[in-house]
C-alpha cells in the first residue's frame, strides 16, 4: 500500500512505527527537519522517505506521489492544513482513501455538510478528544477496569484489570475462573507481567501486579468485573482537573449521572463552563492547591481526573489527589514515556490520546477484512476484529477449527460474534463466514501475518 502521512509529531511518528516492515510504501510529509531526520535514523532501512514542506500545498502532494497514493493521512497540528490537504489529494489526485484529523468543534459539528464528497471530500475524520471522552466514560462505568473495548457494535468488549493482593485473581489458575462463574462464559485472552506477555492457558498462575484481560459477552462484563477484582462501588463523585476540550466533552456527559466537579485555571474558561454545563460545579483555581482539593473533599472522591493539556501538571496534581485519598486516579498523558513509568503506582490509569487516534487510525489502513484494532497497553499489543469471508477454498480461516489456524506465538482468539450472539473461543470452535472474529496480538509485529489469515484471495485455492 502506498501511504502519505502528513505529519511527524508523535501520532505520525507512531503510525509510522506501526506500518514499516509491512510491504507499504511510506512517505511522511512536515515542516521540521528535525523531526524527518529522527524518523529517517529510526526507519530509514525500511525504505521510508522524507519530504520538508508543506503538507497541503500541490508540488509537495505531486513530490510525495500523490498520483499513485491509497491513502492520505493528515495529521499535523493543523485542523486547516489537514482538510485542505483532503481537498487537495481528491481534487487534484484523486487519492481513494483521505483520513484527516480534526480537533475543533466547532468543523466537527457540521460534519456532515462540510466533509461531504462535495465539499471538503474527508473519507475518515479522526477526532482525538471525542476518542478519549469515550475511553473514559467506560472506565467510569466499570469500576476496576484499565481498558474497555467494545467489538461487534458492543456486543463483545474486552476488558482489563491489575490483578492485587485481597482480590479474586491472585495465585488462581485461569482454569478455576470458570468454576467462580459457572452461568457466564469467559476467555482470559492475555496476561502482562512486568511489561512481558505470559501465554495463558489453563494452568496458569495469576500474580500480584499482572494486567489480565478477558473477553466475555456485553451483558456479563459487570458481572465479571465484580466477581474477579475486589468488591468495587459503583463511582458517583467526580473531580475533574482541566475545563479544555476533554474536561469539558467529558463533564457534559456525565453531569446527569454523577456529581461533577471540574477545577479549571482560567477564569474566561470557567465562565465557558458555567454558561455550557448545566449541573456540574465549576471551581476557578489550581488543581494542585492542597487547601482547594481540601476544602473541597477530595478525600470522598471516587475518581480524579487530570485532563489539561500539561503532562507534568497532570502527574503532580494526580500524585497530590491520590495521597489526600481521591479512590481512582486517571491521568492524561501525552509523553508515551512518563504515561509507561507511573500507571499503576499513585496513578491507577494513564491515558494517551496519541494512543487512542493511533488505535482508530489503525481501523482504516489495515488491510483485510478487518473492522476495528484497538491498541493495548499504550501501543504494545493490539486487539482486532476482522470478518471472516469466503470459504474453505479461497479463506484460511472459513471452515477451520480455531486449533488449525496458523496463529503467531502468543496470539489468541478470544471470541466469535456470529449475528447477535457472542461464542467465546475454544479449540473445537469452527469458523463461519461472516464470522466476527476477535484476535488478541500481544506483539504488535505479527499484526501483518493476521492480516493476511483474513484476505481472501484465488492464491488459496493452489
Amino acid at each position: 500500500m502506498r501511504i502519505i502521512v502528513l505529519g511527524a509529531g508523535q501520532v505520525g511518528r507512531s503510525l509510522v512505527e506501526q506500518l514499516v516492515g509491512e510491504k507499504n510504501h511510506i512517505t511522511v510529509v512536515d515542516r521540521d527537519p528535525e523531526r524527518l531526520q529522527l524518523l529517517q535514523e529510526m526507519h530509514g532501512a525500511h525504505g521510508i522517505k522524507t519530504i520538508c514542506a508543506h503538507g497541503a500545498h500541490p508540488v509537495t502532494l505531486s513530490k510525495a506521489g500523490a498520483e499513485d497514493a491509497d491513502m492520505l493521512v493528515a495529521v499535523t497540528n493543523s485542523d486547516e492544513v489537514n482538510m485542505i490537504a483532503c481537498q487537495v489529494a481528491q481534487s487534484l489526485f484523486n487519492v481513494p482513501n483521505k483520513i484527516a484529523r480534526v480537533r475543533e468543534q466547532g468543523y466537527l459539528t457540521q460534519n456532515r455538510a462540510l466533509f461531504a464528497k462535495s465539499a471538503v471530500p474527508v473519507d475518515v475524520l479522526i477526532n482525538p478528544e471525542a476518542l478519549v471522552t469515550q475511553h473514559l466514560k467506560k472506565l467510569i462505568r466499570y469500576p476496576g477496569a484499565l481498558q474497555v473495548i467494545n467489538f461487534a457494535d458492543g456486543l463483545a468488549q474486552l476488558v482489563a484489570v491489575r490483578a492485587s493482593n485481597g482480590g479474586a485473581l491472585v495465585g488462581q489458575r485461569i482454569s478455576k475462573l470458570r468454576e467462580r462463574l459457572p452461568a457466564v462464559e469467559i476467555r482470559v485472552a492475555a496476561i502482562f507481567r512486568k511489561n512481558h506477555a505470559v501465554i495463558p492457558d489453563g494452568d496458569t498462575l495469576i500474580q500480584d501486579g499482572d494486567e489480565v484481560f478477558f473477553v466475555a459477552a456485553r451483558p456479563d462484563i459487570r458481572l465479571v468485573l465484580n466477581e474477579l477484582r475486589r468488591r468495587e462501588k459503583p463511582y458517583k463523585r467526580i473531580v475533574i482537573a482541566g475545563g479544555g476540550n476533554i474536561g469539558a466533552r467529558l463533564a457534559s456527559v456525565l453531569e446527569d449521572d454523577y456529581r461533577v466537579k471540574i477545577i479549571e485555571q482560567d477564569m474566561g474558561r470557567c465562565q465557558y463552563l458555567s454558561q455550557n454545563l448545566r449541573r456540574a460545579t465549576v471551581l476557578n483555581g489550581s488543581a494542585s492547591d492542597r487547601e482547594l482539593l481540601l476544602e473541597e473533599s477530595i478525600e470522598s472522591a471516587d475518581v480524579y481526573l487530570a485532563l489539561t493539556n500539561d503532562d507534568e501538571a497532570n502527574i503532580m496534581s494526580s500524585m497530590l489527589a491520590k495521597r489526600m485519598g481521591a479512590r481512582t486516579v486517571i491521568t492524561l498523558i501525552s509523553n508515551p514515556a512518563y504515561a509507561d513509568l507511573v500507571q499503576g503506582g499513585s496513578i491507577d490509569i494513564a491515558i494517551s490520546p496519541q494512543q487512542a487516534t493511533i488505535g482508530a487510525l489503525l481501523t482504516h489502513v489495515r488491510r483485510g477484512d478487518v473492522v476495528a484494532v484497538h491498541s493495548l497497553r499504550r501501543g504494545t499489543a493490539e486487539a482486532m476484529e476482522a470478518i471472516a469471508h469466503g470459504d474453505p477454498q479461497s479463506s484460511q480461516v472459513v471452515g477451520k477449527r480455531i486449533d488449525e489456524l496458523p496463529l503467531p506465538p502468543g496470539a489468541m482468539v478470544g471470541a466469535l460474534v456470529r449475528g447477535e450472539d457472542v461464542m467465546i473461543a475454544h479449540d473445537s470452535t469452527q469458523i463461519e463466514e461472516g464470522d466476527h472474529v476477535i484476535v488478541i496480538v500481544p506483539d504488535k509485529h505479527d499484526m501483518q501475518a493476521i492480516e493476511r489469515l483474513f484476505q481472501v484471495g484465488l492464491t488459496f485455492l493452489l
